[in-house]
């Protein structure tokens, strides 16, 4: 079995298995390449060739143990009718939900279906892949995904989803539960063409008014696992709450994940004493780091590594790689733990 595999079944490695958020991504000369060939950010992620292309890359430049599917969180609140436009220095820009006309407007059957050029993606990159690389798909989670659909874009207070969370609970709710039942699609569909994995991106857990998160965070992803290992039993989930440290006990007993990804400002030894050692844990170095590079950087890897050993431990960022970093970093982190 693939080591990235194991590790999701609960058996620790002597070298843990390697990959990095944002492995494919602008920091890369050959992504930068190809990117420009597309119309906009959509269309390359919906140009299967373009995004075959984008997930191989850095298995062919560095050899991670695996390969996530190149894709964007937001494709699910475009399929289900929202509009979505990616603005060069701006990031995405939504039509905001914020009534129920709006949710009204929003369409859940046949979510998968619209997706299937994601699902093209999927088929061709585990066709190349090498045999010893596991392939993760992945979804935004349904509070992260919610933030963008109701603010209209990005932002760091989220103020307009938490007013909405507090002063109208059913409003709220049944924007979550549409995009709980679009997301177990969307995954599912994912399996069903060739991803070995999954991961659940709750970039924005961190975000979320202590009393809301058993229904914002916990709920849904616990719905969308027990989806999942239903229609495949075999295939891990991993959930990454960014910035959640205090939930993460609560968060890796209720949702069912195989795995919890830890963010960069989480110590490690925390979540290895919040979450239960037979389930796997993931990050958790600082990307500015990565970008740095440098001793700093190698010693910092191999810590991790070091205090790690002996538990089911996949090594990653504690969030996405920076678009600055010189490419010739990933590679030195990469021999340092792999060398630890």
């Amino acid at each position: 079995m693939k080591p990235f595999l194991q590790v999701l079944r609960g058996e620790a490695q002597k070298v843990p298995p390697v990959w990095i958020m944002r492995q494919a991504g602008r920091y890369l000369p050959e992504y930068r390449e190809i990117r420009a060939k597309a119309r906009d950010f959509v269309d390359f992620c919906l140009t299967p060739d373009l995004a075959i292309e984008a997930t191989l890359q850095p298995i062919r430049r560095y050899g991670m143990d695996a390969a996530i599917l190149f894709a964007d969180i937001l494709l699910i609140p475009q399929a289900m009718g929202q509009s979505l436009a990616f603005v060069e220095g701006e990031g995405p820009k939504l039509e905001p939900i914020r009534d129920r006309e709006g949710l009204k407007r929003l369409t859940v059957n046949g979510v998968a279906e619209r997706l299937q050029p994601v699902m093209e993606t999927v088929k061709g990159v585990k066709a190349a892949l090498p045999g010893t690389v596991a392939l993760i798909g992945f979804a935004g989670a349904p509070w992260t995904v919610a933030t963008y659909m109701i603010e209209g874009g990005g932002g760091s207070d989220h103020a307009l989803i938490r007013r909405m969370a507090w002063s109208d609970p059913v409003l709220f709710g049944g924007i979550l539960d549409a995009l709980t039942e679009a997301t177990i699609a969307y995954l599912i569909a994912q399996i069903d063409a060739g991803a070995e994995v999954l991961q659940l991106f709750d970039t924005w857990a961190g975000s979320v008014p202590a009393p809301l998160f058993e229904r914002a965070v916990i709920q849904p992803a616990a719905q969308i696992v027990k989806a999942i290992k239903a229609h495949a039993p075999h295939v891990p989930v991993i959930g990454f709450p960014r910035a959640a440290a205090p939930h993460l006990a609560a968060y890796a007993a209720r949702t069912g994940v195989d795995g919890v990804g830890i963010d960069h400002m989480t110590p490690l030894s925390f979540a290895a004493g919040a979450v239960t050692p037979d389930k796997a844990l993931q990050g958790n170095l600082d990307p500015i780091l990565l970008l740095a590079g440098g001793e700093t950087m190698t010693d910092e890897a191999s810590r991790l590594v070091r205090a790690m050993t002996g538990r089911p431990y996949i090594f990653n960022l504690g969030h996405g790689v920076l678009p600055a970093t010189p490419p010739e970093h990933v590679a030195q982190l990469l021999a340092a733990v792999r060398g630890a």
